[in-house]
């Protein structure tokens, strides 16, 4: 990324920053400190908020793979998380005030996963079956399950992951 488009979308990430943070001292009607950002965030998170720290983290790639979409989604996201935390403390992270900030106070589908292509940024992975599809495991999930005997479950289907046998090139994987 050029130092011209860091600075083109950080500014447009200002700038969503800055109208969601005014939609929500208008709405609360108190003063909310304009939070840290930070372009430091690896990995296939999107974002993170640092409730303490007020503080959001991006990912620097993936804002640049999905501009319009992640200023749109993201920033209102992380953002509505400090809101919430400032507003009613520990609460769960996507739950009831934190779907009305993000709907009512921001105007955005209270998402809690966004939808970006990730092979970018994902690195390793190994597939994993359940009885309805093939999971892929990063391969720090797959080091547990290896190491500490961790065990996944498909979300759909409830059922045990287990680890599916790949042949490539000289490296064989056996099933755990």
């Amino acid at each position: 990324m050029t130092t011209q488009q860091e600075r083109h979308l950080h500014l447009q990430v200002n700038r969503k920053l800055s109208h969601c943070l005014q939609l929500a001292q208008d709405y609360f009607q108190c003063e909310f400190p304009r939070p840290v950002v930070s372009y430091q965030l690896r990995g296939v998170k999107a974002g993170v908020a640092y409730l303490r720290e007020w503080e959001i983290s991006l990912n620097p790639v993936l804002l640049l793979e999905n501009q319009q979409a992640f200023i749109d989604q993201v920033v209102p996201h992380e953002l509505a998380h400090l809101v919430v935390y400032q507003l009613f403390g520990r609460v769960p992270p996507h739950g009831k005030e934190w779907k009305m900030v993000m709907t009512e106070v921001f105007g955005v589908p209270a998402e809690t996963k966004h939808q970006f292509a990730v092979q970018s940024v994902q690195g390793k992975t190994y597939p994993y079956r359940c009885a309805c599809q093939i999971h892929y495991l990063s391969i720090r999930r797959h080091n547990k399950v290896l190491r500490e005997g961790v065990e996944y479950f498909c979300k759909q289907c409830k059922t045990r992951l287990r680890f599916e046998k790949v042949e490539t090139g000289d490296t064989k994987f056996k099933e755990s």
